[in-house]
């Protein structure tokens, strides 16, 4: 039965996505809008002409990214104390004060840098805690398709942002970019008016003592009265885990490195698949694609060329919703970094051996490329197309699940955290140094992506499993049983049995059975051994 509940939840809460690809997206087309250059630009000559610099141009961009790695680790902090809906109220609100520090800033480039920093540390929390909340929050079933729609969002955002500069960039003042930057504010009204009518995170609540809310927010999130018997057997499988993982303290942020429960595995597994979806080429594309493509023969404005790649990826990110459950999510990885790797390989190497360099194109214009350069420019688009295409279905929103539902809900947070940093920090070097580097050697550096996707498809096949259809705590069990990754997508979970909260209660196959904490820890190490046996076996 579809749980249309727990996906309307699930849908509003991604919109915390929309505001991450929004203001990626939107300053890209401000940075060449007239009298954006006219404020925050430098004047060239006397005849009153302004540049924006490419070190002007480096702080405005690279500032959001600063604030998004400060962002992403601090949520840790306030997911843990205010909770998860709490915390997303809270970044929420530091993002559209940061809105209103750019919007309202005349000829200063140091406020709107500021006001980018600010937003940043809101867009980069809401990148940890949207995943932590969909996965916590959401049925095992659609688990993976509702961590999906945080991509998606992410999507939209950037398409919209795109056709809002498209829109906005003729105008002759300043609302050029105030209107696009501005709507920002009202994004951000948005998702801290709407969390009011969603609930906590049920594991959240269970974490903290909180158990009549929990058991409220589970029958919101279900569709279905406290009384029923969804409901309580979550309760119970939940309260199981929870209760042993508190037995432990508070946790630190060491732990997430810890060799219990394979925690090091899980942590460094979701920092590597972050940092390999960095380095997939597609933000290379959306970030300096229009001068390739420049150079292959178009006349499209950067404004055209960014509203294509952008419902391109909008278009490709609807059948992962459907894709992660049914290819699950390590033949997604798989595939996508294969699909990827041959058109970053393809493109290379046509643009390299086809297309005149930038600075021949210069001297002679687009009227001076031969029949041979334009051909090859366009299998260089088809390629890039393709390539955004593809990472939108598999790499874009699969590290994301990943992130959303691979660690215990001790260091849930913490571990996200990491994941999500690693993510902004490499978004921040990519931007740094890739057209530095695209500079020296042109479309070759679409072999370094190259490079990077065959060791993605080789990390993935050695050290990634499938978690496909399993519950947030049969996940521990999983790695707990130390299956290889490659035998993981036909492992199951040892036969349930489900420890009621209180009274030294179990249920087994459905019925309570009154029993001592002894014999309940005897019971929970037995069925993980079988486990473990019948993988040896």
């Amino acid at each position: 039965m579809l749980n249309t509940q727990a996906i309307v939840f699930c849908f509003f809460v991604a919109f915390g996505g929309f505001l991450f690809g929004y203001d990626i997206g939107v300053i890209s087309g401000c940075l060449i809008m007239p009298d954006f250059i006219r404020r925050f630009g430098e004047p060239t000559g006397p005849n009153g002409a302004y540049e924006l610099s490419s070190s002007r141009q480096s702080i405005i961009t690279s500032l959001l990214s600063a604030g998004t790695f400060v962002g992403a680790l601090a949520q840790a902090f306030t997911s843990d104390r205010f909770g998860r809906r709490g915390s997303i109220r809270i970044w929420s609100f530091i993002f559209t004060i940061g809105v209103v520090i750019q919007t309202s800033t005349e000829y200063s480039i140091a406020q709107i840098t500021f006001g980018r920093f600010v937003a940043g540390l809101g867009v980069g929390a809401l990148s940890a805690i949207v995943p932590l909340y969909n996965g916590e929050a959401a049925p095992k079933k659609i688990r993976g398709a509702m961590l999906v729609l945080y991509q998606l969002q992410i999507i939209i955002g950037l398409f919209f942002s795109y056709i809002l500069d498209l829109a906005t960039h003729t105008i002759k003042n300043s609302a050029s970019w105030r209107i696009p930057i501005g709507l920002q504010m009202l994004w951000g009204l948005i998702l801290i008016t709407g969390m009011s009518y969603l609930p906590e995170s049920p594991r959240h609540l269970l974490g903290t003592g909180r158990e009549a809310e929990a058991l409220h927010a589970l029958s919101l999130i279900n569709g279905v009265p406290e009384e029923d018997p969804i409901v309580k057997e979550a309760i119970e499988e939940l309260m199981v885990a929870i209760n042993a993982e508190n037995e432990g303290g508070k946790a630190t942020w060491l732990e997430c490195f810890s060799t219990r429960n394979e925690l090091w595995k899980r942590t460094i597994n979701g920092m590597m698949l972050q940092f390999i979806q960095q380095l997939n080429g597609q933000n290379f594309y959306y970030y300096y694609g229009d001068t390739f493509f420049k150079s292959a023969g178009t006349n499209l404005s950067p404004y055209t060329i960014q509203v294509i790649l952008g419902a391109v990826s909008v278009a490709a990110t609807l059948p992962a919703l459907h894709l992660i459950e049914t290819q699950g999510r390590r033949r997604s990885l798989l595939v996508g970094a294969l699909a990827q790797a041959a058109c970053a390989l393809i493109a290379g190497v046509v643009g390299h051996l086809t297309l005149v360099p930038p600075s021949l194109l210069a001297r002679e214009g687009v009227a001076g490329l031969t029949k041979r350069n334009k051909q090859g420019g366009d299998v260089l688009i088809a390629f890039a197309v393709l390539h955004v295409g593809a990472f939108s279905c598999w790499w874009g929103p699969t590290p994301w699940v990943y992130l959303g539902e691979s660690f215990p809900l001790r260091v849930r947070a913490k571990s996200i955290a990491l994941g999500s940093a690693t993510n902004w920090i490499w978004n921040f070097l990519l931007s740094f140094f890739a057209p530095r580097i695209a500079a020296r050697i042109g479309p070759l550096i679409l072999l370094i992506f190259f490079g990077c996707l065959i060791f993605g498809f080789f990390y993935v096949l050695l050290f990634v499993p499938e978690v496909k259809g399993l519950s947030l705590e049969e996940v521990d069990e999983l790695y707990r049983a130390k299956v290889k990754p490659w035998n993981s997508s036909g492992w199951r979970p040892s036969s349930k049995v489900v420890h009621a909260a209180h009274g030294g209660r179990r249920v087994v196959g459905g019925e309570i059975v009154e029993d001592t904490l002894e014999k309940q820890e005897m019971a929970t190490t037995a069925a993980v051994d079988d486990a473990v046996s019948d993988e040896k076996a």
